[in-house]
């Protein structure tokens, strides 16, 4: 039976978005983003990061550096009471320099192809799940993949223009979202 997802982006709504974070060292979690995901995961959403990570096709990084910092953050995810079910990335960028990934793809938001794989993937229910960004792609990517709620979450930066109207809700923070979320009947 399909289960429901919290579908949440990576960079500045888990962790704090310092621009092509590639090294286990400079990641930091977000406060309250740890607490905020034991919750979800506790109220039973599948917990599924879903990123794009564009500096492995402009060559800032490698496809190896992007998973040894991913295998690093499961592990705390984990450590914390807050295993993540799936992790998906897009490495690809049309304008980068690395040949194999400079190109336009499926899944990087806001196409909706990676949570579309990821419900494939982990048997899913897109329309009971609720997807948390920072960007219009975020939302764009949910309401195109048929994420039944949609969020945004400001983290310490404005949101584009049209993001807000493109969303059911916007918060200061992942542990503000969840803490709504959670506290609906």
């Amino acid at each position: 039976m399909p289960r429901r997802a919290a579908f949440l982006d990576r960079d500045g709504v888990i962790n704090r978005d310092i621009g092509y974070l590639h090294r286990w060292e400079d990641f930091e979690f977000l406060p309250g983003a740890l607490d905020a995901m034991r919750r979800l995961h506790e109220a039973g959403y599948a917990l599924v990061i879903v990123t794009n990570q564009s500096g492995i096709a402009r060559g800032y990084y490698t496809e190896d550096d992007y998973q040894a910092l991913t295998r690093e953050m499961r592990r705390a995810m984990e450590r914390a009471g807050c295993p993540p079910a799936g992790i998906f990335h897009c490495p690809h960028h049309p304008g980068g320099s690395v040949g194999a990934y400079a190109i336009a793809c499926e899944c990087r938001k806001p196409q909706p192809g990676m949570l579309l794989r990821a419900a494939r993937d982990l048997n899913l229910d897109l329309a009971a799940s609720l997807i948390v960004g920072d960007k219009l792609a975020d939302a764009q990517a949910g309401r195109s993949a048929g994420v039944g709620r949609v969020y945004l979450v400001r983290s310490g930066h404005e949101l584009e223009d049209g993001a807000e109207v493109a969303s059911d809700g916007t918060f200061d923070d992942l542990a503000g979202c969840v803490h709504q979320v959670l506290s609906r009947p």
